[in-house]
């Protein structure tokens, strides 16, 4: 089921000038300047989107960062991101009027900064279940105070024969959980094996440019959550960027529990990050109990490469990197970190694989060595 725009989420003067998400398809012709408040998800992607139509954007969000909730170090990875293509970024700032002018929109900030625009998009209200039209209160299904439909954890409303999924039930509102939450519907419902939709370590993107991808948790997060971690980075240039002259890097970063050596969370941002993160996950019948990359033949070599060797702080040097083969063990017998970089379920462990560019090998040294350890309680340090 879909989900709409919640307009009311902003009070502004003039707001009936603006537009939300909505709308920004639908477009007679493309504006020639755009003005967009708010720093989530909607508000950064279309930022893009529009930037690389050839608009100039404007984007005013509240805070220091855009993407709050985010890791901080990669919210500041893509800020850099967008103000390198263009976009002007108003951190700190708010929309206080919104004026018709003969020449458009005059926008004016709670700083006393006025602007022109062809177009205000509002995208602080994020988005809402649309289930007013479905008339559940005739068959007397509840809903939340945020109208979505309640269920529990098989999908089951409070009327018998009454199923939902997807973002109507407000649970993690992504295609591909909702997905996940259909199939499980129906292997219960009609394959007789009852299955609960499984939300633990679900990567998910940011469509701004280049991507942003995450699974597990932030630096913020794993440091209220666990002891001592380890921090793990890389930047790089991507070979397409060096061939075009564009500087605009690559960046990396995992962390590791010092303790157990489980993988907490993984973030990047960069070309064909939602290929790889796609394949963070590996799961045995315990459930989720390391982080890994497996080779994936259609998967980007480099970055792929790259982020299986993240964590070998004590491996060979580069040349025999490449040289090496896979060994079999017993899984069991696998320590937390080669289960990270291990190829499939026998154990094999993979090193890596034969055939990456060279460039690649080069970032393998640097991608072995730690690049902080953060004791437990204490505060974040970004070092990029």
């Amino acid at each position: 089921m879909d989900i709409k725009e919640r307009k009311e989420a902003v009070f502004l003067q003039g707001q009936e000038l603006s537009i939300t998400s909505d709308e920004a398809l639908s477009f007679d012709e493309l504006p020639k300047r755009a003005v967009i408040l708010g720093g989530g998800y909607i508000a950064v992607e279309f930022a893009s989107i529009w930037n690389g139509m050839g608009v100039s954007v404007d984007l005013f969000f509240r805070k220091e960062l855009p993407l709050r909730g985010f890791d901080d170090e990669m919210r500041a990875v893509v800020a850099r991101n967008l103000e390198a293509r263009g976009i002007n970024l108003h951190p700190r700032t708010n929309l206080s009027e919104l004026v018709r002018a003969d020449d458009g929109i005059k926008v004016i900030t709670d700083h006393g900064e006025e602007l022109m625009a062809d177009v205000v998009l509002l995208a602080t209200g994020g988005r809402a279940p649309n289930t007013k039209r479905l008339n559940m209160d005739v068959v007397g299904v509840e809903l939340d105070k945020m109208g979505a439909v309640k269920v529990d954890e098989y999908s089951r409303t409070n009327i018998p024969g009454i199923w939902v999924v997807g973002d109507v039930t407000n649970r993690m509102n992504l295609t591909p959980v909702a997905l996940m939450e259909g199939t499980c519907f129906a292997k219960t419902v009609f394959g007789g094996q009852p299955s609960k939709p499984d939300y633990r370590d679900v990567p998910y993107v940011v469509f701004c440019i280049p991507t942003l991808s995450v699974v597990g948790l932030s630096e913020e997060q794993a440091i209220d959550q666990a002891g001592d971690i380890l921090v793990f980075t890389s930047s790089f240039n991507p070979m397409k960027n060096t061939i075009s002259g564009r500087q605009e890097k690559t960046v990396m970063k995992l962390l590791v529990d010092a303790e157990t050596d489980k993988v907490l969370g993984a973030s990047m941002c960069g070309p064909d990050a939602p290929k790889i993160m796609q394949e963070q996950v590996n799961r045995d019948g315990n459930g989720a109990d390391y982080c890994g990359f497996p080779p994936h033949p259609t998967l980007n070599g480099t970055c792929l490469d790259l982020f299986s060797q993240i964590r070998d702080e004590f491996g060979a040097g580069s040349g025999e990197l490449l040289l090496h083969s896979s060994v079999e063990r017993p899984r069991h017998s696998l320590t937390a970190r080669e289960r990270f970089l291990t190829d499939d379920r026998l154990g094999r462990t993979n090193t890596t694989r034969v055939g990456i560019h060279p460039s690649a090998a080069e970032e393998f040294v640097t991608m072995r060595s730690v690049t902080r350890r953060i004791a437990a309680g204490s505060k974040p340090k970004t070092n990029l």
